[in-house]
């Protein structure tokens, strides 16, 4: 099954902070909807830029995004 990487963005000098903390978030949600996979993270892409992400079934997507509204989404290899 392909899968899908929806992933949110953060700017400013918090952005680290914001994205650290919201994979608590999405960790929390995959618990609570049982969701197929349970791959999260975040990056720090430079000191003002930085993403937190999750990893969902390409089924699962639509439900997960309008619940938690990610910014963007790509296709996810591993």
């Amino acid at each position: 099954m392909e899968k899908i990487k929806l992933i949110w963005d953060f700017r400013g000098p918090d952005a680290a902070k914001i994205a650290e903390h919201h994979e608590i978030h999405l960790k929390e949600y995959i618990q609570i909807e049982k969701t197929s996979v349970n791959i999260t993270g975040y990056m720090i892409l430079n000191e003002v830029y930085a993403i937190a992400y999750m990893v969902v079934e390409k089924n699962e997507m639509i439900p997960v995004r309008d619940a938690l509204k990610p910014h963007r989404g790509e296709i996810y290899t591993e």
